[in-house]
């Protein structure tokens, strides 16, 4: 697991993206925090910079929306999903098990 940050450095509404091998977005949205690959898999693109809404991040490039639970778009221009990864909040601070990627949908 690597830790991303503590919990009071990622209000509710905001993203940060976690460098990387494979850059991963952690987003903090209804209440919950969600991991996932931070490129788009329209095009290259970070997610961290979208739009969040409920448990939806948009693409700044091209507006294609991703499920932050699942990964999986539910709009064109993206046909593809994205990984997910584990989050864990223990002491106050947000984990990201990266070894743990889900499956693309």
């Amino acid at each position: 697991m690597i830790r991303a940050c503590s919990v009071s450095e990622l209000p509710e509404g905001e993203a940060l993206r976690l460098e990387g091998p494979v850059p991963v977005s952690v987003f903090h949205s209804e209440g919950g925090y969600y991991a996932l690959d931070d490129t788009c898999s329209h095009q290259d693109a970070s997610l961290a910079d979208g739009w969040i809404e409920g448990c939806f991040v948009e693409c700044p490039l091209h507006a294609a929306r991703f499920d932050l639970r699942t990964g999986v778009p539910d709009c064109l221009p993206a046909k593809s999903a994205v990984r997910t990864y584990p989050v864990v909040v223990a002491d106050g601070v947000i984990y990201v098990d990266t070894g743990a990627q889900r499956d693309v949908a």
